[in-house]
């Protein structure tokens, strides 16, 4: 059974509070869009696929407190809901596939206002069970590829941040591609990094690893490139808040160096993702705009300072990985190349 970090029913939201993870499990309850948008921001619930889920289950949250008189009103309501969602963390696209999807089908809606609103908190829950069946998607395509193209029985992996329960619906998407292959008896082990300087790795994949019983070790960033080549590791697998229509992906910070470690050590680079990551309106990673975190994620530890006082910081979420370090993208619709990314539009 997979880490449950979204609990959910008509009119109550609870979030699993990772930045209490892994010492305290808390549950945290979601009363409207505000409080979506302040777990999205101090990263309470992070993960493209989750944020855009909870973003849009605080919607219809606060949607069931209130009563509308028409459909311009209902559509008004939505409009400022995402406007304000949309600013939480800026990198990922997935709330802004959610957003526009949410408005499309809204303004197709030609019923009552009562039966308008009925129809669109069913279309925003739906998106819940919709998330897990691609996340199990994308690990069956993902496991096929590896393992296919793998010439083994058995594989080691090396994954980084977090893409599994904790950062979706459930199952995961580079961490579904893993548990994919666990469950199917293809996994030798897996590596997992820490993640500087939010250590979503350590704290919140290894948690997960563990959980699940999945032979797994945590190293610290600065030891892939060594393990890849020393310990055969067989393919990277990492998650994506943004794939450019060329292929080029925005994912955690840290993954454009495994990339560039991979293709040297001849280490397939798997990129997994929904088709709802993969922004057709952007055309390359030039175009992708990368949130800065703020200094005192990487100068201070647990609300003690680590580093010396005065000291500059930079403190990029993401970076972006060109498409031709790329080995594949996993989607819930199959495996491409890069360059084939196209086919999904």
């Amino acid at each position: 059974m997979s880490l449950e970090a979204i609990r959910y029913q008509r009119g109550q939201l609870e979030i699993l509070n990772q930045l209490l993870l892994p010492t305290q499990s808390v549950y945290e309850e979601i009363r409207g869009v505000e409080d979506g948008w302040n777990a999205i921001k101090l990263m309470k619930v992070r993960g493209a696929p989750a944020i855009a889920i909870v973003a849009s289950l605080s919607v219809a949250v606060e949607l069931v407190q209130h009563s509308f008189t028409s459909k311009d009103e209902l559509l008004q309501f939505v409009g400022k809901a995402y406007e304000r969602l949309l600013t939480a963390r800026k990198t990922a696209v997935n709330v802004y596939k959610a957003s526009e999807s949410v408005r499309s089908y809204l303004s197709s809606l030609q019923d009552d206002v009562m039966e308008i609103k009925e129809k669109l908190l069913t279309f925003l829950e739906k998106m819940l069970t919709d998330d897990v069946a691609d996340n199990k998607a994308i690990g069956d395509f993902g496991a096929k590829w590896i393992t296919d193209n793998a010439n083994k029985d058995k594989v080691q992996v090396l994954t980084h941040c977090n893409t599994g329960s904790l950062a979706t619906a459930g199952y995961g998407t580079a961490l579904g591609i893993i548990r994919s292959l666990h469950e199917n008896g293809t996994l030798s082990s897996v590596y997992c990094t820490e993640t500087r300087p939010y250590n979503q790795g350590a704290r919140l994949t290894a948690y997960e690893l563990v959980y699940e019983n999945i032979p797994s070790t945590l190293i610290c960033d600065s030891m892939a490139a060594v393990l890849m080549k020393e310990r055969g590791i067989d393919a990277v697998i990492v998650g994506a808040d943004r794939v450019a229509a060329n292929g080029d992906t925005a994912n955690k910070i840290g993954t454009y160096q495994l990339a560039i470690a991979a293709k040297y050590h001849g280490v397939a680079f798997i990129i997994a993702a929904p088709v709802t990551s993969i922004d057709f309106s952007c055309p390359s990673g030039d175009h992708i705009k990368v949130e800065e975190r703020p200094a005192e994620e990487m100068l201070c530890f647990r609300g003690e300072r680590v580093a010396a006082e005065s000291i500059g910081c930079w403190n990029p979420a993401f970076d972006v990985t060109p498409a031709d370090l790329i080995s594949v993208i996993v989607t819930d619709r199959g495996a491409y190349k890069p360059a084939e990314i196209h086919k999904l539009q």
